[in-house]
């Protein structure tokens, strides 16, 4: 049949990237605790598109995936890249792969237990050789307000926050390590299920330790500048105010803090 595809383009425009986005699929990733974890995925999967040809292969982005059988980590990723830069005929790749992560939590006084969703994602892009990659880890945090824990007779508004953290690393860094660094640097962890003892424990640690988001940025760039293997990160954190129309947001980069 005729290749549409491959057609001559006389418009003379090279286009950056072309391919197949928000494809949902099921992957398989690694687990710090039982080594792997079945999850689904939601891809974008690009290449370049040279000024002469009219259109890419979409179906052979999905042929490309299918032959790494579901297995999602960074040597993988690496390989599916320059898979699609061979059978594209492309100089330029990238893959996007944004997916839900669970961990099994304990309540901090009864020890019941519960799932708890985070939202992780890859991103690489290979240009000839030269490989980019970067993991992105986002938890749901608690922060409590030092203001209005100082200016108050009694109480402080607290609310839920988000941290996000992105970073390039030399080795491999375990999702987990990211996630305990960012809750242990909140004014306290969130919980899908807590009884009335763990409430009040979780409540009662808040209050003891607040935060702006601006402190929660702070103390996670002092523990992942410790972390030998992460080369650059950027730290994103967002609460969700509670008694504002508005909500709170600190960025740094790894950049700012080795000028200090």
């Amino acid at each position: 049949m005729k290749d549409v595809q491959n057609e001559r383009d006389n418009r003379n425009i090279y286009l950056k990237r072309v391919g197949v986005k928000d494809l949902r699929y099921p992957i398989v990733v690694l687990d710090r605790t039982n080594v792997t974890q079945n999850t689904i995925a939601t891809l974008n999967m690009f290449v370049d598109l040279p000024k002469d040809y009219r259109g890419t292969h979409m179906s052979r982005f999905i042929e490309v995936l299918n032959e790494y059988h579901l297995e999602i980590n960074p040597k993988r990723i690496k390989e599916i890249l320059r898979s699609l830069k061979k059978v594209l005929n492309a100089k330029r790749s990238v893959i996007e792969i944004t997916f839900p992560f669970f961990l099994l939590k304990k309540a901090p006084v009864t020890g019941s237990e519960s799932y708890l969703e985070y939202t992780c994602s890859f991103e690489a892009e290979m240009n000839g050789d030269h490989l980019d990659f970067s993991t992105t880890v986002t938890a749901p945090i608690h922060t409590l307000c030092p203001c209005s824990k100082e200016i108050s007779e009694y109480g402080a508004h607290n609310q839920r926050a988000k941290c996000s953290v992105t970073f390039k690393s030399k080795e491999m860094v375990w999702i987990e390590d990211i996630i305990e660094i960012i809750e242990e640097s909140a004014s306290a962890p969130i919980f899908t299920l807590l009884k009335r003892a763990d409430e009040k424990y979780v409540t009662e640690h808040a209050y003891d330790n607040p935060k702006f988001v601006e402190d929660v940025a702070r103390d996670v760039a002092l523990r992942l500048k410790k972390y030998d293997k992460i080369e650059w990160y950027k730290v994103e954190v967002e609460s969700f105010e509670s008694i504002h129309a508005h909500n709170a947001y600190a960025c740094l980069t790894s950049d700012e803090i080795e000028k200090i």
